[in-house]
């Protein structure tokens, strides 16, 4: 293409959700628009929980309810504390529907098709090797021996951003910032489903778990309810599971599927996926430390924009909402004259302005809560513990706070007690 001199307006790195948006929003504006993925199809390569919120993809995408593939909207949320055998869950139903499940690889392909329909190209199994740089500017990508040259690149590429790594441009990805999340998607019919967990005809649950079934890593667990299956996984802090898991990481979601109080709710599918995937943890540390440059834009996962607040997980929606802004800053650059640094500035400004960056900030602290090991150890055993002696006394049914104070005798002061539980409130 460099040979034949063939330039485009924009190149996006990465078909997921952010990638897409980016592309879309641009290719609808009439810019020559290249999309680059390296799995074998749009989204091959991603991996999520298994829930997204519908607003802010709704206004990247209008049609959105009409044709994505939308499995179930959440109408039920459930969080549990586990330890032992023990279960004490609270749960939520009613409300607007605010959120769907689904497979991002049907999402992803789906939004990528949306590119393609808006005049976009897209090509899959493309791996790109380098950002073609010239004094300090990025003027395009390198594939193998060729160069695809563009007015701008949006890297889109994921949390593993080794071409911004190898072009100086971010610092090298941290385990200390970064969480594992690993996945298996079960098969049920349609009708287990619903009848395994309350369910109509389209409505689906969220249910997060926190205690020991992480298998005592700092992290929790999740289970969304698909169309015909469940996505159940978990996601730990990868420093943890660094220094402490002995065996594949596999064997810990394999013993959450076969809990005791779990396994009756798929005791008649069969796995059907495994995945796994590095997510931004700590936020701030992550985002590099501008998201934009002379000619290019950082997007989504690679610009560390997610938020994880135990009970509220956003990723695809932010994702997909960075993409689409900034494709709304190349083209405020374009009627500028150029892609430069000071014209992609915009970016940042949008960001600000948006819930992305206003959300990231309100919950700033929300990672350092994560880090204190008794709130998935200690405090799921007291809550059970309490709730055994309120709810199985033989003769006598004691006093909530007697309770309290005899479950948690010889295990934690009222002290750290206390200063847990004013960082918490404070944090989230």
């Amino acid at each position: 293409m460099k040979e034949a001199g063939y330039k485009f307006d924009a190149i996006v790195i990465g078909a997921g959700p952010a990638g897409s948006s980016a592309a879309y929003t641009l290719a609808k504006k009439g810019f020559k628009v290249l999309v680059v993925e390296r799995g074998r199809a749009p989204g091959s390569k991603n991996m999520f929980g298994g829930r997204v919120y519908a607003d802010p993809i709704r206004e990247v995408f209008p049609d959105l309810d009409k044709s994505a593939p939308i499995h179930r909207w959440v109408t039920k949320e459930r969080i549990s504390l586990v330890s032992g055998g023990k279960m004490t869950s609270i749960e939520f139903e009613g409300g607007e529907r605010v959120s769907f499940t689904t497979y991002l690889t049907e999402l992803s392909s789906w939004m990528a098709k949306k590119v393609e329909e808006a005049g976009g190209i897209v090509l899959t199994e493309i791996t790109v090797d380098n950002l073609v740089m010239e004094n300090g500017r990025v003027r395009g990508i390198k594939v193998g021996n060729e160069e695809v040259l563009a007015d701008v690149v949006i890297d889109a590429e994921g949390i593993n951003r080794l071409l911004l790594e190898r072009a100086g441009l971010v610092p090298k990805l941290s385990p200390s910032y970064t969480g594992l999340g690993v996945k298996e998607v079960i098969k049920l019919s349609k009708e287990d489903v619903e009848r395994n967990f309350g369910l109509g005809d389209g409505e689906g649950m969220a249910w997060l778990f926190m205690g020991d079934v992480t298998g005592g890593l700092p992290g929790g667990a999740f289970l969304y309810t698909n169309k015909d299956s469940i996505s159940l996984g978990m996601v730990v802090m990868l420093s943890s599971a660094v220094e402490r898991v002995k065996e594949h990481i596999s064997r810990y979601v394999e013993r959450l599927r076969l809990h005791p109080l779990l396994e009756k709710y798929f005791r008649n599918g069969r796995i059907m996926e495994y995945s796994a995937h590095l997510v931004p943890e700590y936020v701030w540390p992550t985002i590099p430390h501008r998201l934009y440059g002379d000619g290019f834009l950082v997007v989504g996962d690679a610009a560390g924009l997610l938020l994880n607040l135990g009970y509220n997980f956003r990723g695809v929606d932010f994702a997909s909402y960075s993409g689409y802004l900034a494709a709304q800053a190349v083209e405020k650059a374009h009627s500028m004259g150029d892609m430069s640094a000071k014209n992609l500035s915009i970016y940042q400004e949008l960001l600000e302005r948006s819930f992305i960056l206003k959300q990231l900030r309100s919950f700033k602290d929300a990672p350092k809560m994560r880090e204190n090991e008794r709130l998935y150890g200690l405090y799921p055993y007291l809550v059970n513990e309490v709730a055994d002696k309120l709810f199985h006394a033989r003769y006598e049914t004691p006093k909530l706070m007697d309770a309290f104070k005899d479950a948690k005798k010889g295990k934690i002061g009222w002290f750290t007690l206390i200063k847990d539980l004013y960082e918490v409130s404070r944090s989230i």
